[in-house]
């Protein structure tokens, strides 16, 4: 799809979108253009889909490039087509000061491209999807999400020993967790559920990150004051709330380099020594794809109920 023109007119699964300024260079550090972020998105929809599906969209815009100012946009933004699927949805406490926004959901493809062509290089989604409950102050989340963060003097190697602690600390509860790259610094465990309480969900990530700080302090801290996270990992727990959003698997992140928040297997965690082994290109993401194909793809197959 990626074209020498700076503006193409193309179909995409039977929907014409205009792709424009598409030589404008996003990452400025290695040169990869909004046609090759546009290519990439196309290219690696059918496996992101099932992760933004029926899932209110935040977006992270850089319409000028990594190097310059970005924007987290809830809001279906003027000049929306028609055809992309809204949800009006509460937004309580709303830095903006609205009650409600118009909220993308990307449940196709021709979406997924044109927010690309948006330079929405990060897609940010609840643990909770529309139409498992009625979305009021506490919808129904169907994922518990870890997010590990490495505090200075950690990197992801040492996330992925928290990660190794964590999956044996599920286990016992009899769930399972899948992990991914955050495409940063640090990984994400995702932990699939019989729909339940977003609450009740936040409630027990809080409880299983606080149990795995206390068996491992000098390891772990469940706290996210950041006095407390020198060589240790923060498992944040938060983001279960109904409000917070994670970065989808297979997005890309808005850094000097477009690295994939990229899905990995529990042996590759076991086998990480170096921060380097877990950095993942657009390039190498789809390689990856076509080798190994879709690791996160029976990630929603066997959800286990939430422990009392």
């Amino acid at each position: 799809m990626a074209a020498a023109s700076q503006q193409v007119t193309t179909e995409v699964d039977g929907q014409t979108l205009k792709l424009t300024n598409l030589g404008k260079v996003l990452y400025p550090q290695t040169g990869f253009t909004k046609a090759e972020v546009i290519e990439y998105y196309h290219q690696v929809a059918a496996v992101l889909l099932p992760h933004l599906s029926d899932r209110p969209l935040t977006r992270k815009r850089w319409p000028d490039g990594t190097n310059a100012s970005y924007f987290f946009e809830k809001n279906a933004p003027r000049g929306t087509p028609s055809w992309v699927r809204t949800v009006t949805l509460p937004t309580p406490g709303s830095s903006t000061g609205r009650d409600e926004a118009d909220f993308v959901i990307a449940d196709d493809v021709q979406t997924v491209v044109w927010l690309a062509n948006l330079a929405a290089l990060e897609l940010h989604v609840p643990q909770w999807r529309i139409g498992l409950s009625d979305q009021g102050r506490d919808p129904q989340a169907d994922l518990i999400v870890f997010d590990l963060d490495p505090g200075p003097g950690a990197t992801i190697v040492e996330c992925c020993d928290v990660a190794l602690a964590l999956r044996e600390l599920l286990g016992h509860y009899g769930l399972e967790g899948w992990p991914k790259t955050s495409g940063n610094k640090g990984m994400h465990l995702y932990v699939p559920i019989e729909p339940a309480s977003s609450k009740k969900t936040s409630a027990f990530a809080k409880q299983l990150a606080e149990q795995l700080a206390e068996a491992l302090p000098e390891d772990v801290t469940a706290n996210m004051t950041k006095a407390l996270r020198p060589n240790k990992v923060f498992i944040d727990w938060s983001q279960n709330a109904s409000a917070k959003t994670t970065l989808a698997p297979y997005s890309l992140r808005g850094s000097d380099e477009p690295r994939v928040s990229t899905p990995i297997d529990w042996d590759e965690v076991a086998a990480t020594s170096a921060p380097e082994d877990l950095k993942f290109l657009p390039h190498e993401v789809l390689a990856r794809l076509e080798e190994y194909g879709d690791i996160l793809a029976e990630l929603y197959d066997d959800p286990r109920p939430l422990p009392p």
